[in-house]
């Protein structure tokens, strides 16, 4: 049996707090737990976080703002995008340094850490998944998987999910091609992306707007290891963007 279990009882996280070390004094962990860590989090305890304010906005970032929205917030935007993929008014689909494909750039208001400050998405989320599992391991003796998830939107479906952006511990994608289904059909494209499945699991047991940012998916039998790189498809083989 699977189960969600969500950690409950975190404070408002500050950068530097030692965000692991929070989460396994509020929850005793077991070999082979999943743990699904916000983005949101990961961000604020690594100090990605910045102060509109601190911005200036550029001509590009004033004509895409308009009189919708902040041109400074727009700026920010512009500055961790990698590619803009489409404008349309302020809505900007960005890919980011990561290869991320995603609504401006992953620089988000909402859950900041106060009025008129943006969080950005980790440096290097896969990092910050790994660090997160071996400071578990040195906490408590458990080895566990570890999720970061963010919100994304998805081509031609309304609404958002939560989807892998970091990942330690476990395969990210399982690799069904070669086996048969239960008529004996040989599969030849099918690959699972278990992490993004994780994700929007434990986005079930999170809440959007009740201040939960991590929660343990545990009943999982996934043997492997992998980074959140691997789901993110090849520019030759994106058919969208």
């Amino acid at each position: 049996m699977i189960s969600l279990i969500p950690v409950r009882g975190l404070p408002e996280i500050r950068e530097g707090d030692d965000l692991t070390a929070m989460i396994v004094e509020l929850i005793e962990l077991a070999d082979d737990d999943v743990l699904v860590i916000a983005q949101k989090a990961v961000s604020k305890a690594e100090g990605r976080v910045i102060r509109i304010n601190s911005l200036e906005a550029s001509e590009h970032a004033i004509e895409l703002a308009g009189d919708e929205r902040d041109p400074r917030e727009v700026e920010a935007v512009l500055r961790e995008a990698k590619r803009i993929v489409r404008e349309r008014g302020p809505l900007v689909i960005a890919e980011t340094v990561h290869g991320f494909i995603c609504a401006s750039a992953g620089v988000d208001h909402s859950n900041a850490p106060e009025p008129g400050t943006l969080v950005l998405l980790p440096v290097d989320p896969d990092a910050s998944a790994r660090q997160a599992r071996a400071r578990v391991l040195e906490l408590t003796g458990r080895t566990v998987g570890v999720v970061i998830t963010d919100s994304f939107g998805r081509p031609f479906r309304q609404g958002t999910t939560d989807v892998a952006i970091g990942v330690a511990g476990i395969p990210p994608i399982i690799d069904l091609r070669g086996t048969t289904d239960r008529i004996g059909y040989e599969l030849r494209s099918s690959r699972v992306a278990i992490a993004d499945e994780i994700a929007g699991a434990a986005d079930l047991a999170r809440g959007k707007a009740e201040g939960v940012p991590a929660v343990v998916v545990r009943g999982l039998q996934l043997a492997g290891d992998g980074t959140a790189q691997e789901i993110v498809i090849e520019h030759e083989l994106d058919l969208f963007s």
